[in-house]
């Protein structure tokens, strides 16, 4: 196996080096779909993305695959030593892919989410395409090729998720993915002259995800979905409206809590969505104490399940939001 370079001897810009493997041949389409230009990676797997292929990448959770951009997110150096250490798409796939089955196709650029998630899953989650001999490991055997060490790699990612010797990033156990589609804002409060310019942040522990700015418009339509994935011990999504200032720190346009507690609960009673018709499971009610503007209900509608959230703005003059949750269990 090939040393990792040590920190004397590393390139002092870790977005150079970086930006040098995704300039590989291999590495200029994504791994799973072909789509060209990925920009995101999957860091213990050893692969670039592209942004569809990403969204289920999340969905399996960090133990099997960590996903981070090339361009937004922080990288450490291990990190980015453990991307070169693999050797690029390439490489990985001649592992992850070695044996695919007759009759089996990959999915292309245009596939569907769910032609997507049918081959990620099998290819990294079950690892139906791995070479059967790299399946399983004896604990004994040497780390001298790349094969060897990159199928370490995969059933190591498997182990640290009931391993409570390991303290990596990684060990954060996740139960599903939550997508949250922002409609729409009405009666947003003026923060420029006679406007705004509208965006809008969600934060679920330390994950941050943000919608596009809408220049000058107190009632702005993002329709716009996020995804953000759920740990194990999650708390109440916070949800922040900003004003975009290009000069200047951006202002506050209020703020709310969304309780997915009932959400979840309600999915996880009734299992799989899939087997039931259109039907309400639960409901989060409106108080005092949270910024709804009447009760949530949440539904199972066509196979999934949903929740319609209205929001009242808190610490603001005025301001409403419309969402849409899906929850989608680890397991599906």
């Amino acid at each position: 196996m090939s040393q990792r370079p040590s920190a004397l001897t590393r390139p002092t810009s870790s977005k150079r080096r970086l930006k040098d493997l995704l300039l590989q041949k291999d590495n200029r389409v994504c791994a799973d779909c072909g789509s060209p230009d990925p920009k995101w990676a999957s860091t213990n797997i050893g692969v670039f993305i592209c942004l569809k292929c990403c969204g289920v990448h999340r969905s399996l959770g960090t133990h099997i695959s960590k996903v981070l951009s090339v361009t937004l997110d922080e990288w450490s150096d291990d990190e980015i030593d453990a991307m070169i250490e693999v050797g690029g798409n390439a490489s990985a796939n001649s592992i992850y892919e070695a044996y695919i089955p007759e009759g089996i196709s990959k999915p292309g650029p245009d596939a569907s989410r769910e032609q997507r998630s049918k081959f990620i899953r099998s290819k990294y989650e079950r690892q139906e395409y791995l070479k059967p001999s790299l399946r399983i490991l004896s604990s004994n055997q040497k780390k001298g090729s790349l094969k060897t060490s990159l199928s370490n790699k995969i059933t190591d990612s498997f182990r640290c998720s009931s391993s409570s010797s390991q303290k990596s990033e990684g060990m954060v156990e996740f139960i599903g993915i939550l997508k949250v589609k922002v409609i729409k804002g009405t009666n947003l409060a003026i923060r420029d002259m006679l406007s705004s310019d509208p965006y809008v942040v969600l934060t679920l522990g330390k994950q941050k995800v943000q919608t596009t700015v809408v220049k000058s418009n107190l009632n702005p339509v993002w329709n716009e979905e996020v995804i953000l994935s759920v740990p194990q011990d999650y708390g109440a999504v916070k949800l922040q409206v900003f004003d975009h200032d290009t000069f200047s720190a951006d202002d506050i346009m209020g703020e709310a809590e969304i309780d997915i507690q009932p959400m979840i609960t309600s999915a996880m009673a009734f299992g799989d969505a899939g087997m039931f018709g259109n039907m309400q499971i639960g409901k989060w009610l409106k108080s005092n104490d949270n910024a709804l503007l009447n009760d949530s209900t949440v539904k199972i509608v066509d196979g999934k399940v949903k929740q319609e959230v209205n929001l009242k703005l808190q610490n603001v003059e005025s301001g409403e939001l419309e969402l849409e949750l899906e929850w989608i269990p680890l397991d599906q």
